[in-house]
């Protein structure tokens, strides 16, 4: 893995070196942009209507519109300075329960690993996290951005989630034409519910598939093999009149997959069970549901 970061994770006066690299990769697939007449990738240039030239980096500064067509101006170092000590540092400010952070919060995951010294105080916090089921909330600085931060266990391996200020965080009440408190039919939630249990399971993420991405790479292929492409019509799907008929249609198609799951929590059941008995840690959760299990035990 590549390193992106290097610093020290501090709670109180301990300090823990370590290096940091991305938990995530985006595995999109990059198409660019081409002039349909000749095939040509564009460029996109960096240029200065008023100098009438282009601009390189050496040339760049950043600035802050604070009135129209006005800027104070910073260079880059400027702009390090003022975090000072916090630009290397992530440092923790308190302990609490996963749980009590709402996952509109998450942001972006990366690996802490153990940096060149200190290989004792990471195992110490590692294994402090693990035994109290607790996260810390710390402030880190990156890539010239303050924002919050959560530092948690993975497996072996100290983590942190980005998260986002609070004010940072739009207001439910900007969201329009929210529905108004009112009864519900009780019937229709009866079966809505029934319909959820149904569909209830142990999150598995493996038997999730980028099934767009996967089309994609399909068609690509088949256009480089110089095939034809064509995609299969969508059926329309007719606007739901009736929500009782559409409720309990949903809740025949379910009962397949309803009766399946017995033996597929059973055999959940034996492996946590196993892994118990031996000893073996349990498989981390992960931090983007409500009512998630601690991580770090």
């Amino acid at each position: 893995m590549h390193t992106i970061w290097k610093g020290a994770v501090s709670f109180g006066l301990v300090h823990v070196p370590v290096r940091m690299y991305a938990a995530t990769e985006d595995r999109d697939i990059s198409m660019r942009y081409l002039h349909k007449v000749c095939s040509t990738p564009l460029q996109y240039v960096r240029s200065c209507p008023t100098c009438e030239k282009e601009v390189g980096w050496e040339e760049i500064a950043r600035g802050y519109e604070y009135e129209p067509g006005r800027f104070v101006l910073f260079e880059k170092d400027e702009l390090d300075a003022l975090g000072g000590e916090a630009n290397r540092e992530i440092k923790i400010l308190d302990f609490v329960d996963l749980t009590e952070i709402d996952p509109v919060y998450f942001q972006k995951t990366y690996y802490l690993g153990p940096g060149d010294t200190g290989a004792g105080a990471y195992s110490l916090l590692l294994k402090a996290i693990q035994d109290t089921g607790k996260i810390g909330i710390a402030t880190v600085t990156l890539r010239s951005k303050s924002s919050l931060a959560a530092i948690r266990v993975i497996d072996r391996c100290l983590a942190m989630e980005t998260i986002f200020y609070p004010d940072e965080i739009r207001a439910v009440l900007q969201v329009p034409n929210l529905p108004e408190a009112g009864q519900v039919n009780e019937k229709e939630l009866t079966m809505a519910k029934l319909l959820i249990e149904q569909l209830s399971s142990a999150f598995e993420p493996e038997k999730y598939k980028d099934t767009y991405r996967e089309s994609v790479m399909q068609a690509i292929q088949q256009k480089i093999a110089g095939q034809e492409v064509h995609a299969a019509p969508q059926p329309e799907r007719a606007n739901v009149i009736d929500l009782m008929a559409a409720l309990q249609a949903s809740l025949d198609a379910a009962k397949p997959a309803a009766a399946e799951k017995p033996a597929s929590r059973q055999a959940a059941k034996t492996t946590r069970g196993a892994k118990k008995a031996s000893g073996e840690p349990p498989e981390p959760t992960t931090p983007r549901g409500r009512g998630r299990k601690r991580t770090g035990s």
